[in-house]
């Protein structure tokens, strides 16, 4: 060992960031994961554009990050997030989505700090509404990533059910020796590659962590319509991958949890608010449920209800079982 090897220097991460026509949000996406990335040459940013027409693949190479383009028809969450993958030279991935602004330097080393446990396979941070989120999308936030960081494993299944399997991928990160064991993410899914590989990481032995003070910006303003699409989608992803409710159950009555608290959040702070909560509460009841149903409807109707149309284009999803 000669005097300049450093013994101490942080592993090897790669960011990968999937894009496409991200627009003034990806802007500041792209500023605050420069700062972050500034200085500390462990840390790369991967982007993995579909082929956008409004500068986003220009904005991601102005800040010094690579880029990788690719087809939208080729585009897949899980598919695509496995070719970054399978590109990186490194020991840990961070996954990052385009609308998801990290809150300072310090919050992928604060993400990166749950690997300190040698079987932590994954961790998330904490996701805070945009200043312009309505009072829906805002508490949806709150009530979802709160302030007590905590780890999930087998043992928290007969607790947590399905919420012990919870990843969100608009800001995770993994060690890429579990993600590789692991078989990364599914090729082929409509959403949900996330709580995928989380449901085998646990069943495996892994465990995954919340880490809440790794942050980042990142909520939606849906609309009702929007809300449906998602949840049919969910619920397209629930039926379609039916072994994780199995080994995990329900989510432990945390869907009453959520509407109590959204109610008595809106009735407190924006009460004109709650007609339209309903409303979008209903459309996701309804949605899911559809979802769930998804292989009783025709092709036509699979495209207007769901919010990744492309899934559903001929070979792009699992045929009907």
């Amino acid at each position: 060992m000669t005097q300049t090897d450093d013994v101490s220097a942080p592993p090897a991460t790669r960011v990968i960031v999937p894009t496409y026509n991200g627009g003034s949000t990806w802007n500041r996406c792209a500023e605050a994961l420069a700062r972050a990335v500034a200085g500390r040459p462990h840390l790369s940013v991967l982007v993995v554009d579909s082929s956008s027409h409004d500068g986003t693949a220009e904005t991601a190479r102005r800040h010094g990050f690579d880029v990788i383009t690719i087809d939208p028809a080729d585009f897949n969450h899980g598919g695509t997030r496995n070719l970054a993958a399978g590109a990186a030279q490194a020991e840990f991935l961070v996954f990052l989505t385009q609308d998801a602004i990290v809150q300072g330097p310090e919050s992928i080393t604060e993400l990166l700090a749950a690997f300190r446990d040698p079987k932590v396979a994954a961790a998330y941070g904490r996701q805070l509404p945009h200043p312009d989120a309505n009072p829906v999308a805002a508490h949806a936030r709150y009530a979802n990533y709160g302030t007590a960081g905590h780890v999930c494993g087998l043992d928290d299944i007969p607790r947590c059910g399905l919420k012990a399997a919870f990843l969100s991928n608009s800001f995770a990160a993994y060690r890429t020796a579990a993600f590789r064991q692991l078989g990364g993410f599914p090729d082929q899914t409509i959403l949900g590659e996330d709580m995928y590989f989380a449901a085998r990481a646990i069943l495996e032995g892994f465990l995954i962590a919340y880490v809440p003070s790794a942050c980042v910006w990142h909520s939606h303003n849906y609309s009702v319509a929007e809300e449906f699409r998602r949840y049919f989608d969910i619920g397209v992803f629930q039926s379609e991958e039916s072994w994780i409710g199995e080994r995990y159950g329900g989510a432990g009555g945390e869907g009453l949890k959520f509407l109590k608290s959204e109610f008595s959040h809106l009735a407190r702070h924006a009460p004109l608010w709650l007609p339209r909560a309903w409303l979008g509460d209903l459309a996701k009841i309804l949605g899911y449920r559809l979802g769930k149903q998804h292989r009783r409807l025709p092709p036509g109707l699979l495209r207007a209800c769901s919010m990744h149309r492309r899934y559903w284009e001929e070979g792009a999803a699992p045929r009907p079982r």
